[in-house]
């Protein structure tokens, strides 16, 4: 579904972590619904390079890009040589920044701090340097335990994950005050959708569960998890909040969910009728309390005033439209 209407025709479009969940799905969207775009994707792909915690230090993946007919660099966004060459040898319009290090359980403070801040206000110079409109990704996980619904305004990061994407949030600002290029933070909550599946153990919920009951196996979730909620945002939701952060009323940071808060106990449900399965579920301690979200709900009221953006999937529709992926996934890469 295009969400612009105005012509992007020979608009040169960058997306950093192209090749990963949320940047494949932008760059799918631009060569589908505006085939006159000049879409580059910057990725470090993945090298087999882990994280302390065992998890890969990249999850970008060229199957996320197999269809894709635009540029494909593979980069570091913390390679001083990366930024000159975006610099130099390209015209950017439109920068979509997604590349990051993601891993919330990740210990590595000072890389996490390098790329998810430092690189950042480098790439801010490149959008003003090229007066280019900036999308970023920021996080739901700026809030920590807050309660809900959570507002921009009332962050409480718990690791340091939410506190770089908040110290992101910061340094936008900073640039919205004093440059005349659009920025805009996208605090996404917590996504499912196609082109998850290479985030490994870091994918979603939902495809985890759909692989479990597609593998016979009963799911198995936290003591307690009717009464464990999140707000879970489909990716065409997520793509359209991007597309309509390109022109937005006013630069700002904005929560993209749904604005209602379900259970995992919910997935799990909606997932055995969807599949027809009807195994039972397994509850096990969580032994990440003390660390752990117990209830995120967006309030999307300042995202809808300035995106024009309404959620158009709720958790039962926007599982309807992935169970297909997910049976195709597990076909394919799980057994």
């Amino acid at each position: 579904m295009r969400y612009i209407d105005d012509s992007l025709h020979q608009k040169m479009i960058l997306i950093t972590g192209g090749a990963g969940f949320i940047g494949s799905n932008l760059a799918f969207y631009f060569q589908r619904e505006h085939p006159g775009s000049r879409v580059v994707v910057l990725d470090s792909f993945r090298s087999g390079e882990t994280l302390s915690n065992g998890n890969l230090k990249s999850f970008g993946h060229f199957k996320n890009l197999i269809g894709f007919e635009g540029e494909v660099i593979s980069g570091d966004i913390n390679d001083p040589a990366v930024l000159v060459r975006l610099l130099n040898d390209y015209r950017f319009d439109y920068i979509f920044h997604e590349a990051a290090i993601s891993d919330t359980t990740a210990l590595e403070q000072d890389l996490m701090i390098r790329t998810n801040v430092n690189a950042f206000k480098d790439l801010l110079d490149l959008a003003v340097a090229h007066k280019a409109n900036m999308i970023y990704a920021s996080s739901g996980a700026t809030y920590g335990n807050a309660a809900s619904p959570q507002r921009v305004g009332a962050e409480a990061p718990q690791n340091v994950y939410g506190f770089s994407k908040l110290m992101m949030d910061h340094l936008a600002r900073s640039y919205m005050q004093r440059e005349e290029i659009s920025i805009v933070g996208l605090r996404y909550f917590n996504v499912y959708g196609a082109r998850e599946y290479f985030k490994n153990k870091t994918a979603s919920m939902v495809l985890q569960f759909g692989h479990q009951l597609l593998g016979g196996s009963n799911p198995r979730l936290f003591e307690g998890s009717d009464q464990i909620k999140r707000d879970f945002i489909y990716i065409e939701d997520i793509v359209q909040a991007n597309i309509r952060a390109m022109h937005p009323r006013h630069s700002g940071v904005y929560n993209v969910g749904t604005g209602k808060a379900r259970s995992f106990q919910s997935i799990v449900d909606i997932l055995q009728r969807e599949l027809g399965t009807a195994l039972e579920c397994e509850y096990i301690p969580n032994p990440f309390i003390g660390r752990y979200q117990f209830h995120t709900e967006a309030d999307i009221a300042s995202t809808r005033e300035a995106l024009d953006y309404a959620p158009r999937f709720e958790l039962e529709a926007g599982i309807a439209d992935y169970v297909g992926e997910i049976r195709r996934l597990f076909d394919e890469e799980q057994r």
